[in-house]
């Protein structure tokens, strides 16, 4: 009983822990696409507003938040 528990404890940190490393490799992909993407500079703009702000809520520790705002700058740059 006490074996099943732990491993359901277990389970249910690993894809939060893994979640929470994901943003410093969405960030780098934005970073590594921005500088190429062919966009209007409005939509420059807002990705590295974007960017920005997923990198501030992800020191925050509003990892859920931080993946919002990456994934919306990742989908503007096409990646």
């Amino acid at each position: 009983m006490l074996r099943s528990i732990s491993l359901a404890a277990f389970l249910a940190v690993v894809p939060a822990t893994a979640f929470a490393n994901s943003c410093p490799t969405t960030m780098a992909a934005i970073d590594a696409a921005l500088p190429t993407a062919t966009l209007s500079e409005a939509d420059k703009s807002k990705v590295k507003e974007l960017r920005a702000q997923g990198e501030k809520l992800h020191a925050a520790g509003d990892h859920a938040g931080s993946e919002a705002a990456l994934n919306q700058a990742k989908t503007m740059l096409g990646i």
